[in-house]
């Protein structure tokens, strides 16, 4: 298991564009890739769920990454948060 942590840069935080392009990318690996943000955790792979998160600029949100492909998923998770959001 890989676990990632994010300040959340956007001051908008996860709105849906971010959101849409980071549930994208999350799709594509076979991994299950969490997102927590307070007391809620939430798939990546869900974009409701994501954007349920309620996060906004200064947010730290918690990636957690496990399954066959983890590091590649936390190597591109990683490079898309901190070019995006």
């Amino acid at each position: 298991m890989i676990t990632i942590e994010h300040t959340i840069q956007d001051e908008l935080g996860l709105h849906a564009r971010p959101a849409g392009q980071l549930v994208k990318l999350a799709t594509g690996f076979k991994s299950d890739i969490n997102l927590s943000f307070g007391d809620k955790t939430v798939s990546a792979k869900k974009l409701f769920q994501v954007m349920g998160l309620g996060t906004k600029g200064g947010s730290k949100i918690l990636v957690t990454i496990s399954g066959e492909d983890e590091r590649e998923a936390a190597e591109a998770i990683r490079g898309y948060l901190t070019a995006y959001i």
